[in-house]
């Protein structure tokens, strides 16, 4: 009586076993064929953006295969698995009668694409610049956005708190062995980060200067210096969401990532909260 018992348990189960392992396919495990599918590279139409990426992906481009096509083509082939898909697009947030925010997404083919971008599997999407009208400035971090993706999705494959996370869960740490110099635009700084207490700007470790002062650093691709890029909304009103990073101008690591909203008071750019962090860890001031 009991085998019998434990029989029909086992058999009762085995189906739910089953079940639940076949529910185990975590965003690590569907990113498994991500090297070997081809990547289609989707041209919007806007032939200055489109150019530029071109040239980005063709020189840059190293985890799979890639292809470049239309949004027609996107159109027609956004249902199949056997594609990833790397296009730009805009975001609109609950606030904003327009969209604001311009990003690269990478994003699975699949069951659920007739129905919009958004019900496709996305592996990461990055901020690149402000919309409607952008500042110019993507066109210079474009080459590390290009790379930041990359190493995203190389990393994701290994690790689900990765493949969950977003951009923000690849920021490196600065080392204690670090020597960094920091550079921000004037326009990337909010007014009240100037009162503060112990923070030297115009140093050997924290520069504030002109935006293409600022560019240089990142084109010259400049060792052991990290460079500031935020990206709001070309007009951003109170509440919109926006973004900041720091990225290393030599290797194009990302070193600090954040999302936040515009402050009425403050506007948008990096806050007195950001600074007091990132001049901590390169100032060694609480090592």
């Amino acid at each position: 009586m009991i085998k019998k018992t434990a029989a029909i348990i086992i058999s009762i189960l085995l189906p739910v076993l089953a079940s639940g392992q076949a529910q185990i396919n975590t965003k690590k495990v569907k990113l498994g064929d991500f090297t070997q599918k081809v990547t289609k590279v989707v041209l919007s139409g806007n032939e200055f953006m489109d150019s530029a990426l071109k040239d980005e992906v063709t020189a840059r481009w190293r985890i799979s295969p890639y292809e470049f096509c239309s949004l027609e083509e996107f159109n027609s082939m956004k249902t199949s698995e056997e594609y990833y898909f790397l296009l730009s697009v805009t975001g609109k947030f609950k606030k904003d009668n327009i969209p604001t925010i311009r990003y690269l997404t990478l994003v699975k083919g699949g069951n659920g694409a007739e129905e919009g971008i958004d019900k496709m599997m996305e592996v990461v999407t990055m901020p690149v610049a402000s919309a409607p009208h952008p500042s110019g400035r993507e066109i210079v971090f474009l080459p590390a956005l290009v790379d930041i993706i990359q190493n995203y999705t190389l990393l994701a494959m290994e690790n689900d708190k990765i493949a969950y996370g977003g951009p923000g869960a690849i920021t490196q740490k600065i080392e204690k062995e670090d020597e960094f110099l920091v550079v921000f635009t004037e326009d990337d700084i909010c007014e009240s980060c100037y009162e503060m207490e112990k923070v030297e700007f115009y140093d050997d470790e924290m520069l504030v200067t002109e935006e293409e002062k600022a560019d240089s650093y990142m084109m010259d691709r400049m060792e052991d210096t990290l460079v500031g890029y935020v990206i709001a909304p070309s007009e951003p009103m109170p509440g919109a969401v926006y973004y900041k990073m720091l990225i290393h101008a030599r290797t194009y690591q990302l070193y600090y990532f954040a999302q936040d909203r515009v402050s009425r008071k403050e506007g948008a750019g990096f806050m007195p909260s950001d600074i007091k962090k990132i001049y901590s860890a390169i100032t060694k001031e609480q090592r």
